[in-house]
């Protein structure tokens, strides 16, 4: 058994489908995914898409992020018909994409057309946060004073990587959200960021956390591979 973790995919199916291929998680694998699906990239459908077929063929546990709180948060606003949520600004960063993947013609905001089976996906068996007896896994930051149960919804879905410190647990992070434009995971003794920019000019990661390996695969198919040790000096390249 194997735990394997995904940094944000942000829309990009083709570098998910691509690594999935890479590692093959299996039915005794946990598969912890760290949030932000959706937006950004061509393709939030077909990753969600992804995700369900993964629940059915692998042991998933998908955490949710900011992008998809936000996604929620706006068609939850239109249902009621409320004019508070700032929709043009969540368009701006990235909603459009995820709008106009739902679309049949790929250039229409097609709000009706959101699967109600991914909705409830996302709602109701995405997790604030997951944990082992070595690591926590998060979107975005934990407060190193408190247990995962007592995390806000700031620290949990917002706070960038930059803020972390040593928790109080003595446990690793692992966690996405802040984008590691270099391409590569960003290390620190207590703490790995696996957010590395799929949706730009980066790589789509997942790391083999009991063998401290990374697999990393790009919008153009193509594959790489790193370890933990060779990252103390990572290249600075994206491709």
């Amino acid at each position: 058994m194997r735990t394997l973790v995904i940094g944000d995919i942000h829309g990009c199916s083709t570098a998910l489908r691509t690594l999935l291929d890479a590692v093959k998680p299996g039915p005794e694998d946990i598969l912890v995914t760290l949030g932000d699906y959706v937006d950004r990239g061509p393709d939030s459908k077909g990753v969600l898409d992804i995700l369900l077929e993964l629940e059915k063929t692998t042991q998933l546990k998908p955490v949710i992020g900011n992008h998809e709180i936000l996604f929620l948060d706006v068609l939850d606003q239109l249902s009621k018909d409320k004019g508070e949520m700032d929709l043009e600004g969540w368009l701006r960063v990235g909603g459009r994409e995820t709008m106009l993947s739902y679309s049949t013609d790929h250039q229409t905001l097609s709000w009706e057309n959101v699967s109600p089976e991914h909705l409830a996906f996302l709602s109701r068996r995405c997790l604030r946060y997951y944990e082992d007896e070595r690591n926590l896994y998060v979107h975005a930051n934990a407060n190193a004073y408190y247990k995962l149960a007592d995390q806000s919804d700031d620290w949990l879905f917002w706070t960038r990587f930059d803020d972390a410190y040593p928790h109080s647990s003595g446990k690793r992070m692992i966690c996405g959200h802040t984008a590691q434009k270099s391409g590569w995971p960003n290390v620190k003794p207590f703490a790995i960021c696996l957010d590395t920019w799929v949706y730009g000019s980066g790589w789509l990661t997942c790391m083999d956390v009991a063998a401290e390996t990374f697999v990393q695969a790009n919008q153009a198919g193509e594959v790489r591979r790193c370890t933990l040790a060779d990252l103390a000096e990572p290249p600075t390249e994206t491709k």
